[in-house]
């Protein structure tokens, strides 16, 4: 469903079908406790399953973060309780797919972030940035065409027109797994998620290069309308600007 959300002037996040005539794009975010969670799902699947799963993964993912988070949570807990919401998640959709929703899944981006420390966990294709004069960190996709990067088989830059570039080779309710990471961060830095939708459209070096100052649900909005302009998947971008 097309929408927007901004929190505390924190957090900002859009949606749009574009090109599409359906979204099965999922964000959300929030404040919980001493930090901020956001996330992305994007699904997988016809016959309207892929937005029931992006939706049921964004949903049991806030919904146990919040029962289950505590401000003492070490390093390691934080990511552990990603990995087993993930799974969970995973597991709710494989469960749900049955019928006109068989095969159906999704891909989960997610971070939460806690004072300078941003804790990610991604499976599948929708990513995660850190963008600090230039983009300093960026997720791996589980996706076909990542592992042909990865052996050298195509150039990043032959990406972006393969024609499996939209093939996964893990997501929630297929062949599971899950990345997690722990990153500083500084005043000011920017947590972008994205779908595909966005980042298959728009070339790094310009997303790299983009004036971030002014309010932020404005931000996210000029960079969804702007892809939307060239994109032909539905287009979601969540943005976390720390406060200096």
């Amino acid at each position: 469903m097309d929408g927007s959300f901004e929190v505390n002037g924190v957090v900002a996040g859009m949606s749009c079908t574009g090109k599409r005539t359906n979204n099965e794009d999922t964000c959300s975010g929030e404040k919980i406790a001493d930090g901020y969670l956001i996330a992305i799902a994007d699904g997988i699947g016809g016959h309207s399953a892929g937005e029931v799963a992006s939706a049921l993964a964004i949903s049991l993912l806030f919904r146990e973060f919040h029962a289950r988070y505590r401000k003492e949570m070490s390093r390691k807990e934080i990511e552990q309780l990603f990995i087993e919401i993930f799974r969970n998640a995973h597991n709710e959709i494989e469960d749900a797919a049955t019928g006109e929703r068989e095969g159906m899944g999704t891909t989960l981006v997610a971070a939460f972030i806690r004072g300078n420390t941003a804790f990610i966990a991604n499976s599948g294709d929708s990513r995660a940035y850190i963008i600090r004069k230039g983009i300093l960190f960026r997720t791996k996709d589980h996706s076909v065409v990542q592992s042909l990067i990865d052996n050298h088989q195509i150039s990043p830059e032959d990406a972006l027109s393969h024609p499996f570039r939209a093939m996964l080779t893990h997501s929630l309710g297929s062949n599971f797994i899950v990345d997690t990471f722990c990153l500083s961060l500084r005043p000011d830095d920017l947590v972008l998620l994205s779908s595909d939708g966005f980042h298959d459209y728009v070339a790094e070096q310009d997303i790299a290069t983009l004036e971030w100052d002014g309010p932020l649900n404005e931000l996210v909005r000029r960079l969804v309308t702007e892809a939307v302009e060239v994109s032909r998947d539905n287009v979601t971008v969540v943005v976390y600007r720390g406060r200096a």
